[in-house]
């Protein structure tokens, strides 16, 4: 079988997510960078294999797959092996419930197109897209916190972290780029501790990428 390609961007939240899942279910793979600064998705090299022209994609099985959720519902499919979702029904429904609440409300209007569009077309400041950002930012992440409460959760929604820590972290990961204020999300960034001191975590961070520049220039 041939190595499982990765292609992403080390600050992409939708690339950051698989590199999670991959690196908890240890499946091996290749990181192969696509610079969004430079808009290399959108090459016709990359957009004729992709034709969302966005990043994750996934080179598995002689077929190139995109879609970070879709991804991540596949990985648990075809490596069952250290499963992201827990055994019960009404667990895997949490799971699901706070992963998408993230994925489906945030992802679309705080992504780097969107960001641009903001600046470019509407002469948006910077202050001005920031203050875009924090406000969807609580809009979801308020209401993912109270449930969390309700749930009495630890260090991790369930005994071990899984999709939705998978896809929380990397969103805590660019809300602190935006200098969104975590100090009412005590259940949120205990989690995020709890996950961050864990080696796949670690090693999937965008810190520790190959196409990082402060990482090539140290």
């Amino acid at each position: 079988m041939d190595a499982i390609k990765l292609y992403g961007y080390y600050r992409s939240s939708t690339s950051y997510r698989l590199r999670i899942a991959l690196e908890l279910k240890g499946i091996a793979f290749d990181n192969v960078p696509v610079n969004l600064l430079e808009s290399a998705q959108k090459d016709a090299a990359f957009a004729g294999r992709n034709p969302f022209a966005s990043v994750p994609m996934l080179e598995a099985d002689g077929r190139d797959r995109a879609q970070s959720m879709a991804l991540l519902e596949w990985l648990e499919e075809a490596y069952p092996e250290r499963p992201l979702l827990p055994e019960a029904i009404e667990d895997r429904y949490t799971a699901r419930e706070l992963a998408y609440a993230i994925a489906t409300e945030l992802h679309a209007p705080l992504n780097l197109p969107v960001l641009k569009f903001l600046k470019e077309q509407y002469g948006k400041t910077q202050d001005e897209i920031g203050e875009w950002y924090r406000h969807w930012l609580a809009r979801t992440l308020v209401p993912v916190e109270k449930r969390l409460e309700q749930l009495g959760t630890g260090d991790f929604l369930f005994d071990a972290p899984g999709l939705f820590e998978t896809v929380l972290i990397p969103q805590l990961y660019n809300a602190r780029r935006f200098e969104y204020d975590l100090s009412h999300s005590p259940r949120m960034t205990r989690i995020e501790a709890a996950c961050l001191a864990l080696d796949p975590f670690e090693r999937a961070h965008p810190d520790n990428q190959n196409d990082n520049p402060q990482r090539e220039t140290s």
